[in-house]
């Protein structure tokens, strides 16, 4: 009992995977299921049960989004104003250096479950132990990829115990902090294409996203229908970190 150790658990996870192992870790906006190996993420999207045209996304923090993505000034500004000003998680889906050591570590068959038309997603601002654990793969030039830790089609969980058993025994190591800290919004997080500045899918804090788009920047995104009409978020079907 008492606090959590975030640098320790970190160091757990990162050694699972450095491994070759699968790991169920939690983020502020839900539990996701991750590895390094294309074999090992390819066990995950079988437990998952998961579409072949499905992808994964790179657990990220920000300074590896600004290695990685080949972005424009505004939109980049866009970012800052999210990630940084506001400190709201976001996906960012664009245009990516192929020959960062990052994704040239990636095996072949990994990028292709992880990219989409030359863009890649990267999850930001997920929480302090995703964040440490991205600390440590990148200092190691090693990828971490993953989705949602949930069978397809059911929705992000936002506690361990809610988690369903084929995820967690196609992992090696599972970490539990609990309830999530953005539960309530019941959806996973909000995916961004900045190429074409398209909301891929209505995640958590896209009432605060959407209003910093347009109170900022002038751009106008479709409005959330709610949970009862769109439960997945999904306006495009593609989206990286999909459920």
């Amino acid at each position: 009992m008492g606090r959590r150790d975030i640098k320790g658990d970190a160091k757990r996870i990162f050694d699972t995977i450095s491994a070759g192992g699968a790991v169920i870790m939690p983020g502020d906006i839900g539990y996701a299921a991750g590895a390094n190996s294309g074999a090992r993420l390819q066990q995950l999207f079988d437990a998952k049960q998961r579409a072949p045209h499905k992808r994964n996304a790179m657990a990220g923090n920000y300074e590896l989004h600004r290695e990685v993505h080949e972005i424009g000034t505004r939109e980049q500004e866009i970012i800052d104003a999210i990630a940084l000003d506001a400190g709201l998680p976001i996906c960012v889906v664009a245009p990516f250096r192929a020959d960062h050591p990052v994704i040239a570590a990636a095996a072949a068959d990994t990028l292709t479950a992880s990219t989409v038309g030359g863009t890649l997603a990267m999850l930001l601002n997920n929480g302090r132990l995703p964040e440490e654990v991205v600390r440590l793969t990148h200092a190691a030039g090693l990828p971490l990829f993953g989705s949602s830790a949930n069978l397809t089609g059911t929705g992000t969980r936002f506690r361990v115990e809610d988690i369903q058993q084929p995820i967690i025994d196609a992992v090696d190591l599972v970490v539990d902090y609990g309830l999530s800290k953005y539960h309530h919004y019941r959806r996973s997080s909000t995916v961004i294409d900045f190429t074409t500045m398209e909301v891929i899918r209505i995640g958590s804090c896209y009432d605060l996203i959407s209003d910093i788009l347009d109170r900022q920047f002038g751009i106008a995104v479709p409005a959330d229908p709610g949970r009862d009409v769109l439960p997945s978020g999904h306006l495009r079907e593609q989206a990286a970190a999909a459920n």
